[in-house]
């Protein structure tokens, strides 16, 4: 049909509805709703589309004629979905003299977000879903209340001038435009943090949102009195929340450490900064970054200081939640924890995309998409949230809905390197074909040549799939000396060289980097002895070795201290690693059984890696694993 954009295979509701009897067509065909024709008609149009064709992005040319079986157009449907008390707090436009100093809008738009979300009868969107539609530009106020589910949009801008500060709300109702309320305040700087406490109450006045004694007070209850403190919190709050496929991960963590330290600093009874260093060294030590019980004392000081300033606040329980969940895997404490912050915070995304995280790693995939939809509701722009969906159904081996919500993921961030790379490595997973993933690789760094850190891990994956030497050279050369953490086990750089020097077959480089590997493994291990993922490297860097007794035994011991019964995600990429182990060890016939039993539990194999990893050569010549990857092309029952 010419109605579609490029690469769109649209079909008639008549013609899907033939295909829909087979059920391999069945998957392929999503119902876009009705378009009005020629003479008043209205054709049912169905998009036809998977991982190999078609195009899964809703058309634009007639999104906006799209209609229900009602009549209603697309956007009409999406205004009547929206509940009436929903809202969304743009970023305030910054009239300061100096262009560069945001600091007083950021602030204030924070804290008016952050007041509102703490109201049960509202719905909120979160400041990571509003914070890409930024001030500067002409903003259509329709299109973004229709993007964001909300009825209602919330504006201003702020003008600092010596020690005073004007700021500027407005409250719209995004389908009419119409001007529900407006106000200016006058006000001395130091009183900036009353003045988006009175935005906020006027506004849930506005809106008739019912406001509980305990949600006023915690509107009115200032986060600090010290704005220094306030901007080094706002800066580590953003660092860390920028956790995506970005290998630079690491580094903003460490980030966000240092600026939140200085906000403790400037003021030490900084409850909401306590709450967020909990999250960023328990994080820290959760990515393998810094495994040492030293982390794990900071995380929990910080919590402490946190129970000591305000023990009942929901903020509080969120951060004990986390730090349950980061450090010790105690999945019921930190679903308890929630429950909790959840009455005080209730349009909070983590506390719907955490309990989806634990659910994952609890192999309780249907509880993790639930939870994962409800988050999206107040937080649909969240770009995070997105590539972990995807990186979910990567692990179910179910290629279409990865594709889906990759291809979400880039109508937002269009030019995210991490994101281009992962969309056309679905190819190699899926079809066990490098070359769109060496493709996107050549175009993003030839676009932007400063991503090659960002996507060094992917660089690195698809490089050795391809047995391409020179671009595994690339990617060790833009990698950080730390290593990368390509899912959940992280790996040394030195381990990386190992690897794309085996694979090139020079066995004297490859034996001289896993001997580094292991030593700087063996490190880690004299730490925390009991550190799986650390040990199944250690075992890898020893089978490579030649040292077959001490690989067996290392790679064992490591899947029984993380059992898949105990963490469902690590546990099964402990759990590859083995099979892996084995294979490098000459041990054929464990291998073949070690990945026997893992196919038909949701885990880091594809049919693409299995067919071209440099991992698995030691089997290609066994029938057996033919069969194995023959198998592996098919997605992972839901049980």
């Amino acid at each position: 049909m010419s109605c579609g954009d490029g690469g769109h295979i649209l079909v008639s509701k008549r013609v899907a509805d033939d295909l829909a009897q087979d059920r391999l067509w069945q998957p392929l065909l999503h119902d876009l709703g009705e378009i009005e024709v020629k003479h008043g008609a209205k054709l049912g149009i169905v998009n036809l589309y998977s991982s190999e064709l078609g195009n899964s992005r809703p058309p634009q040319k007639f999104a906006g004629e799209m209609t229900s079986s009602d009549g209603k157009s697309a956007r009409e449907e999406n205004y009547a979905d929206a509940p009436e008390k929903s809202i969304a707090v743009l970023p305030f436009e910054s009239l300061s003299a100096d262009p560069n100093n945001t600091f007083f809008a950021d602030a204030i738009q924070d804290e008016i977000l952050t007041d509102l979300s703490k109201i049960a009868d509202l719905k909120v969107i979160s400041r990571t879903s509003v914070m890409q539609y930024k001030t500067g530009v002409k903003r259509n106020l329709r299109e973004i209340a229709d993007e964001l589910g909300v009825a209602h949009i919330v504006e201003g801008s702020v003008q600092p001038a010596g020690n005073r500060v004007r700021v500027r709300a407005q409250l719209i109702e995004a389908r009419t435009d119409k001007h529900l309320w407006a106000e200016r305040y006058d006000r001395p700087l130091d009183d900036v943090f009353a003045i988006q406490s009175d935005i906020a109450k006027a506004i849930a006045d506005q809106l008739q949102a019912k406001l509980s004694p305990a949600e006023k007070a915690a509107i009115e209850q200032a986060p600090t009195d010290n704005l220094l403190a306030y901007d080094r919190y706002l800066r580590g709050k953003e660092l860390g929340g920028m956790i995506t496929f970005d290998a630079r991960v690491p580094e903003n963590v460490r980030q966000s450490i240092r600026l939140l330290d200085q906000a403790i600093a400037h003021d030490p009874k900084f409850l909401l900064a306590y709450c967020e260093l909990t999250r960023a060294h328990a994080f820290f030590y959760f990515q393998g970054i810094d495994r040492s019980p030293n982390r794990i004392r900071l995380a929990e000081g910080a919590l402490t200081k946190a129970l000591q300033l305000g023990g009942d606040r929901g903020e509080t329980h969120l951060a004990a939640a986390w730090l349950a969940y980061l450090c010790y895997r105690d999945y019921e404490r930190a679903l308890a924890e929630i429950a909790i912050a959840k009455q005080q915070l209730p349009n909070n995304p983590a506390v719907f995309h955490l309990p989806a995280w634990i659910a994952r790693r609890q192999g309780r995939l249907g509880d993790c998409v639930v939870n994962l939809e409800r988050a999206a509701e107040v937080d649909p722009r969240n770009v995070y949230l997105l590539q972990q969906t995807s990186q979910t159904y990567w692990l179910l081996r179910r290629f279409i809905d990865m594709v889906r919500l990759l291809d979400r993921t880039l109508t937002l961030v269009p030019s995210d390197p991490n994101t281009r790379v992962a969309r056309a490595s679905v190819h190699l997973e899926a079809d066990a074909d490098a070359q769109p993933a060496l493709d996107a690789t050549h175009t993003v760094l030839s676009e932007e040549p400063s991503a090659a850190e960002a996507i060094a891990d992917q660089w690195l994956y698809v490089a050795l799939c391809a047995r391409n030497a020179d671009e595994a050279v690339g990617a060790l050369a833009s990698m950080s000396p730390e290593g990368i953490i390509p899912f959940n086990v992280r790996m040394p750089r030195s381990f990386c060289e190992g690897l794309a020097a085996r694979a090139r077959g020079d066995m004297t480089a490859a034996a001289a980097a896993f001997a580094t590997a292991r030593n700087e493994t063996e490190e880690a291990l004299r730490k925390q002895p009991d550190y799986a993922e650390a040990l199944c490297v250690l075992g890898m860097s020893d089978a490579a070795l030649g040292r077959t007794e001490e690989a067996l035994s290392e790679g064992r011991r490591a899947a029984e201290l993380l059992p898949m019964s105990k963490d469902a995600m690590t546990g099964a990429e402990v759990a590859r690693n083995l099979a892996i182990i084995y294979a490098w060890s000459g041990e054929k016939d464990l291998a073949i059984k070690q990945l026997e039993q893992l196919l038909p539990i949701y885990g880091p194999i594809s049919y693409g890696q299995l067919r071209l990893h440099p991992w698995w050569d030691p089997l290609r010549d066994d029938p057996r694993f033919e069969r194995i990857m023959e198998e592996a092309k098919k997605p992972v029952a839901l049980k």
